[in-house]
């Protein structure tokens, strides 16, 4: 019989968090063993998943790179191809990238109560493995990475020309001179839009409803001047700017709504085309950060709809036809090539199956804790960043929070913890943004709390204090020798 092969910590995913978590791993816990399981056959995640023109950063990069390895230069909001060097570069300094395991997809964990070990079900290029750790750790991101949000769009098999999915971009699509119809408002789409349009014959963004927009420069002022000073001073100095101007400016936008409506509005109003409505493509019916707002370097979007090669219509889909899309209101778009960039579909977890001596656990069950950990499932913790800013950010706070957790493990030579649900409780829906992919996929979430810790604050500066400072054995979690 062979023998299962064991490791003190297990990761799942190899993007930007998976190789972050490793890489604080190897400097706190040295002499544990790490693997890190990776179901593609690339190290990236999303930055490598994605391939469509003009794939950026949302968030500034002093706060998106690692708090621990300074993102160089002065880009405020780098390219995908930038940040995907960047974690693989960062995965070779450390030598984390000799830990990835390639298409290594975990199917299922259980836990074992009388040896403290999760038990974790692998596929490997189709074959069956099991490996057992003491710690699990998901890394593998929020959203399906086989599937995106494809709506039924009506008509759409009449379509003549190329429907495309920016998810799955095709390689070898030629796009020049052609007549795009990009459908959607989000990051995706007011990206596409000034990559594609001085390709294209004519890019139109077709949406149904606006999205908040805000203009802000490509390159980080304060990093550039700062420059020629050493990295490890001015790196924390730019870094804590940012996170601090990000947390006033959320906290601005959310206590006075209409304030912050007035502010984006003098930003993006001036840099419309002439005869522009504002009101009619640029005014969502929520206020800011009930979604995430978009962020333009530069103003890239506003200048591609200046130079005319491309457009902004607000309108929804009456049917599709074998030239283009007829809108309700009777319009029609003629179109080459229709991108849906309508969003992610949700999969916490990378939808592996998780059981506790057999029992499944359903994730609409359970509580999570501090954003990092769930109720009812021991030595388990999971990255997910904020939404209101860097993804990093969090992504840092709960690495720093699982070494501390193995060093308290290791001082009171307890096995494993466990956080424990309080019936007392109130319940909250897992995140607050009302954005599409986060609505259709909340039934199956786990749940946040009403109170600490277990609800999330979405405040990297509260997070700081009760992820990185307080105490590991606070009363909720459960321990056992």
């Amino acid at each position: 019989m062979t023998e299962v092969e064991h490791v003190d910590v297990l990761i799942i995913g190899a993007g930007l968090s998976g190789i972050g978590a490793a890489c604080q791993l190897k400097t706190g816990h040295p002499g544990r063993s790490v693997a890190i399981l990776e179901a593609r056959e690339a190290s990236g995640g999303t930055w490598d998943l994605f391939r469509y023109p003009g794939i950026r950063s949302d968030s500034d990069m002093f706060t998106f790179g690692y708090r621990w390895r300074p993102w160089p230069g002065d880009t405020a909001l780098a390219g995908g191809a930038e940040i995907l060097d960047y974690v693989r570069t960062v995965a070779e300094e450390y030598e984390v990238d000799k830990l990835i395991r390639y298409r290594y997809r975990v199917t299922g964990a259980d836990w074992d109560s009388a040896t403290a070990r999760w038990t974790v079900q692998v596929d490997h290029d189709g074959a069956p493995l099991t490996l057992t750790c003491s710690f699990l750790w998901s890394c593998s991101g929020y959203y399906d990475y086989e599937e995106g949000h494809a709506p039924a769009f009506p008509g759409a098999e009449d379509f003549e020309g190329e429907l495309i999915y920016p998810q799955f971009w095709p390689e070898d699509l030629d796009y020049a001179g052609k007549k795009v119809v990009v459908i959607g408002s989000g990051a995706t789409a007011v990206t596409l839009v000034p990559a594609m349009s001085p390709t294209a014959g004519h890019v139109t963004m077709l949406q149904r409803t606006p999205t908040h927009i805000l203009p802000q420069p490509g390159t980080d002022s304060w990093a550039k001047r700062l420059a020629p000073l050493p990295t490890r001073l001015t790196y924390p100095i730019v870094r804590w700017k940012n996170v601090l101007r990000m947390v006033a400016s959320y906290q601005f936008a959310r206590k006075f709504p209409d304030k912050a409506k007035g502010l984006l509005r003098k930003l993006t109003e001036p840099q419309l085309p002439e005869g522009t409505a504002y009101d009619e493509h640029f005014l969502p019916p929520y206020n800011p950060w009930d979604q995430r707002l978009c962020v333009v370097p530069d103003g890239d979007f506003f200048k591609a709809l200046r130079s005319g090669k491309a457009g902004v219509v607000t309108d929804t889909i009456e049917t599709f036809t074998p030239t283009g899309i007829r809108l309700t209101s009777g319009e029609e778009l003629e179109a080459d090539i229709v991108v849906s960039a309508t969003g992610l579909k949700l999969k916490l977890f990378g939808g592996i199956d998780l059981t506790v001596d057999g029992v499944v656990q359903q994730a609409d069950d359970q509580m999570t804790y501090k954003g990092l950990m769930v109720s009812g499932l021991p030595n388990f913790a999971f990255t997910i960043g904020y939404t209101n800013a860097s993804w990093t950010l969090k992504a840092d706070l709960v690495g720093e929070y699982v070494v501390r957790f193995l060093d308290h493990l290791d001082r009171t030579g307890r096995r494993s913890a466990v956080p424990v649900k309080d019936p007392a409780v109130g319940e909250r829906p897992f995140m607050d943004l009302a954005s599409g992919y986060i609505q259709r996929a909340l039934d199956g979430l786990p749940r946040q709390g009403d109170r600490a810790p277990w609800m999330l604050k979405q405040n990297y500066l509260v997070d700081v204090r009760t992820i990185r400072r307080n105490d590991i054995d606070d009363g909720v979690l459960r321990f056992t020798p």
